[in-house]
């Protein structure tokens, strides 16, 4: 695959994040002009992101089945069509349907851009493009609310919040002339039929498990809240069987076992899930801190990050030649300066809260991005260093699904955590004790990072 291609498949990576956090400072706009209230906002959000987590593997299986270019372009002018519908969107219900069919549709294009990288490339400049992707993950979650933030403040032709959906269209046409002429189409050598108990039973777990933790609190924590999380469990282990038997029986299952007992898988997805947990729930908690807790505009709450995105930018950069010579310990390492650049962050916020600026915050935002930046592509690496060409497109569902499902969770307990300590303790207490809960999360994968053999991968 040429460098345009890899570029193009990393640009179609992370539009489906970028959207998801685009929307973070976009949704008090969108609650006044629809006339929203707090539940119907937050099913904006749970819409997308149930029905991206929901398909990914399935996403990934037809990929390997029909031809990943083919399903990545399907996706692709999909993803601007619902764009374009959520832009136009007359009320909150018109805009939940077309945010769950955004959803869906970027859960067919981004297995893809794994599988494909997978599959068109070997050794170093594999482990190169794979490193790129992680640090495109987690670029694209900043930058969308810095973008988030910009387009809403610049009320582009006076359209308001619906900027942040319209801009996709004109990119997925740029996107689809890039995709075709510069991405090769690849499938599986052995395709396998669809496992419909499986596709389900993974379906029926995740919805179980992130509808309550998306919606839950907005509606109050009813009773279907905590019946749907006592379910999950249930449909957890129905899931596991089922691919056992399946994979025993000699069919292929939408999740073999054997591809979640390969080293990389088992060692890396812990790390990944609790990475981006806890970044997505920071960039949730940030985005509310900044905006309600110092009345920074969505511009100024944008902005205040670019700091934390540009020391992403440079870690990410010199993730691969440091992964060369010190294998796995650059995840303790990043771990260790990312806890400084919290430590850092939580002092600034305790004594300086009162017309804190850009500045204040900015080296605690530079040294916990740095830190991130060490971290994430390093583990995205591991999670994919062993999985087969052929299971390519599965085994980037699965990284995406736990990615997916990783960042509801760290939203669902971080944010709570802050939401429920900010009416009582104010602001600037609620946003120290999150900051110190992301700070512990980042001490344990500190701690595990270092039982990890220390080659690289």
């Amino acid at each position: 695959m040429s460098p345009l291609g890899l570029f193009t498949v990393l640009f179609g990576a992370a539009l489906p994040l970028i959207d998801f956090f685009i929307v973070n400072v976009a949704l008090a706009s969108i609650g006044r002009d629809l006339n929203a209230d707090e539940a119907l906002l937050e099913l904006v959000i749970a819409s997308y992101g149930v029905a991206y987590a929901v398909l990914l593997v399935l996403g990934g299986r037809l990929g390997d089945m029909f031809g990943r270019r083919t399903l990545f372009l399907a996706g692709l002018a999909a993803f601007g069509v619902t764009s374009l519908a959520c832009g136009l969107a007359p009320d909150a219900w018109t805009l939940i349907a077309a945010r769950a069919a955004q959803g869906a549709s970027a859960a067919m294009m981004l297995p893809q851009v794994l599988a494909t990288i997978q599959s068109s490339t070997t050794g170093e400049r594999r482990a190169r493009a794979i490193g790129l992707y992680g640090a495109t993950a987690g670029l694209a979650m900043v930058a969308g609310q810095i973008l988030g933030g910009v387009l809403v403040s610049a009320d582009l032709f006076g359209t308001g919040w619906r900027s942040v959906f319209l801009v996709n269209v004109p990119a997925v046409l740029i996107g689809l002339v890039l995709v075709w002429r510069t991405v090769p189409e690849t499938r599986s050598e052995r395709p396998s039929p669809i496992d419909v108990p499986g596709t389900l039973l993974l379906a029926a777990a995740l919805v179980t498990l992130m509808v309550p933790l998306t919606e839950g609190r907005a509606a109050g924590w009813p009773l279907w809240s905590w019946l749907s999380l006592a379910a999950f469990p249930f449909f957890a282990v129905a899931f596991a069987t089922v691919e056992r038997r399946a994979e025993r029986a000699g069919r292929t299952p939408l999740v073999p076992p054997s591809l979640l007992a390969l080293p990389g898988m088992r060692q890396g997805l812990p790390l990944v899930s609790l990475t981006v947990g806890s970044f997505g729930g920071f960039m949730f908690v940030i985005a509310i801190a900044f905006q309600q807790g110092l009345d920074y505009g969505p511009v100024e709450a944008g902005t205040a990050l670019v700091p934390y995105a540009v020391a992403f930018f440079f870690a990410s950069l010199a993730g691969p030649r440091l992964t060369n010579r010190y294998g796995s310990r650059v995840i303790a390492g990043g771990g260790l300066i990312q806890i400084a650049g919290l430590t850092v962050l939580v002092l600034t916020v305790l004594n300086a809260w009162d017309g804190l600026s850009f500045l204040e915050l900015a080296p605690g935002l530079a040294l916990a991005g740095f830190g991130q930046g060490s971290i994430m592509p390093v583990a995205v690496r591991m999670v994919l260093a062993d999985i087969p060409s052929e299971k390519a497109g599965v085994g980037g569902g699965v990284m995406a699904t736990v990615q997916q499902s990783s960042i509801a969770l760290g939203m669902a307990l971080i944010g709570a955590l802050f939401l429920a300590l900010a009416p009582s303790l104010g602001m600037r207490e609620a946003l120290a004790w999150s900051l110190t809960a992301q700070l512990a999360t980042v001490a344990v994968i500190t701690l595990l990072s270092l039982r990890l053999p220390r080659s690289s991968r």
